[in-house]
């Protein structure tokens, strides 16, 4: 790996902490529904609120998708670990504590891998450990008040740590992309960055280079990888500003305003001792045999490293074809379907990072919702491949099929006309008459100007329409041109 890239003369230093919902349909502790958008606190039950009395009770689903992450990124899955008391005071923390993991977390250890300008790298993780997600204060529409909304109270989250091992924004930003599609892909969380199921804290400093790291400041609660970038960046150069003015960095939480581009500090940031960690009296050890971990391991689906290594073995893709082909699960098994459907791997392979991917970014949609299913594309495939239509006619019959215009491949070609021309007879007459009408060109060709030979072409296939098959064209073109 090259030396880190400087700024003006100091490196960054940057470590992650990424708060993953994980996709149980109650909460953490309690039965209370974890469903997105309901009416503000109706969703947070007596144990949510810690009214006197109540007990919590762990959800088992959580620590089988902790287990899941563990398993994924090569971690030890504490046998035994502690939940503890984080101890502390806001409007929407109902307990004045949440419950989280602190000595002891479930998962301990591993790394993400990926890839950064055709560069591998390796993010080392600290620890991932469970813990309670805690209420939203809610600032508008409220006559300069603050109304509390405690559906969000008790919500599992999945706290991945990673070392301070990365040296740009673009490298966290990446990280925490290969992060995102892991969560997701692994089926432990939605990754819906908008309504807050997988956003990220950034520690950053900086230092000479060779010199101990420099004080850190958090940046809270950044919900896409843009912004993630972008305050990383901002808050690098404030950094270096203030040590070039001969002023100290004092630790801090911070927060990014997207709207200005700039990070504010909120509150001097604590230190563990701060939140007086003790461990909850009213849950016992979370005990994982043996036993458990290997049945959530043979329960996993095959991982996205895996996988595209099958398929640059098995299907001959390129190195970054396989990469798309696993940016996601589902984009994955549609790959496999289409390819399984007309046995063109490479082809499906150029469609699916081509015209598909192209309109899908367009529209802001999920492989799930294209309207062009996998059967679907490998029925237009393979009517490419047998010579029915050309590439070309293939777009416009793709293009119709998006739309709605036809109920499947063969009903857009024949509405549209677009049947390649494949008859030998009819094209070497067309073949003929260009050739016949364009004797500056035939001259050219055989005084050896390539350009000559595909402006014939051009010509044949406008007498046809567009119909004609390419490659017989070139054939037929070269052989009467040859003299046959």
């Amino acid at each position: 790996m090259s030396a880190p890239p400087l700024i003006r003369g100091y490196e960054v230093v940057i470590g992650l902490e990424t708060h993953a919902q994980l996709s149980t349909a109650s909460k953490i502790f309690s039965g209370a529904s974890t469903r997105f958008g309901a009416a503000p606190n109706t969703q947070a039950c007596a144990v949510d609120l810690a009214l006197p009395g109540t007990l919590p009770v762990l959800n088992r689903g959580a620590v089988e998708r902790a287990i899941r992450f563990g398993v994924a990124v090569g971690a030890r899955i504490a046998p035994l670990s502690i939940f503890a008391r984080k101890n502390y005071f806001y409007p929407d923390l109902p307990k004045g504590y949440q419950i989280s993991q602190y000595e002891i977390p479930v998962v301990q250890g591993g790394a993400v891998e990926f890839v950064l300008n055709g560069q591998p790298r390796r993010v080392r993780l600290t620890r991932a450990h469970l813990e309670e997600d805690a209420g939203k204060s809610l600032h508008e529409d409220f006559h300069g008040l603050t109304g509390i909304d405690l559906n969000r109270a008790g919500t599992p989250l999945l706290e991945i740590v990673s070392e301070p091992d990365m040296r740009s924004s673009a490298e966290a930003a990446e990280y925490a992309r290969a992060l995102h599609a892991l969560v997701v892909w692994l089926d432990i969380c939605d990754g819906n960055m908008q309504e807050g199921s997988f956003r990220c804290d950034a520690n950053v400093s900086v230092r000479r280079p060779g010199q101990p790291l420099g004080t850190r400041r958090e940046i809270k609660n950044l919900n896409s990888f843009r912004f993630l970038q972008q305050a990383i960046d901002f808050e690098v150069q404030w950094q270096i500003d203030r040590l070039e003015d001969g002023l100290a960095i004092e630790q801090a939480t911070v927060l990014f305003d997207p709207a200005s581009g700039e990070t504010r500090a909120m509150r001097t940031k604590e230190d563990a001792h701060d939140y007086r960690y003790f461990p909850d009296p009213d849950l016992p050890p979370l005990v994982i045999a043996p036993e458990w971990v290997e049945r959530v391991r043979a329960g996993m689906p095959e991982l996205p490293a895996a996988m595209a290594e099958r398929f640059r073995r098995d299907d001959g893709l390129a190195p970054d074809a396989a990469a798309v082909m696993t940016q996601s699960l589902a984009f994955a098994r549609y790959y496999e379907a289409a390819r399984d459907a007309c046995a063109q791997p490479k082809l499906v392979a150029n469609w699916l990072m081509g015209e598909v991917s192209k309109r899908l970014n367009a529209e802001g949609r999920g492989i799930a919702d294209a309207p062009v299913g996998p059967a679907m594309l490998a029925a237009l495939l393979g009517r490419v491949a047998d010579g029915t239509i050309s590439n070309n006619a293939a777009r416009q019959v793709f293009d119709a099929l998006w739309c709605g215009e036809g109920p499947d491949v063969d009903a857009v070609i024949e509405a549209k006309g677009l049947r390649q021309m494949n008859d030998d007879a009819a094209l070497q007459a067309i073949v003929d008459d260009v050739i016949a009408a364009n004797p500056k060109s035939v001259d050219e060709y055989r005084a050896g100007k390539d350009k000559a030979f595909n402006a014939l072409v051009g010509q044949v296939m406008k007498a046809s329409r567009g119909k004609a098959n390419p490659a017989q064209v070139n054939e037929l073109l070269r052989r009467r041109l040859a003299g046959g």
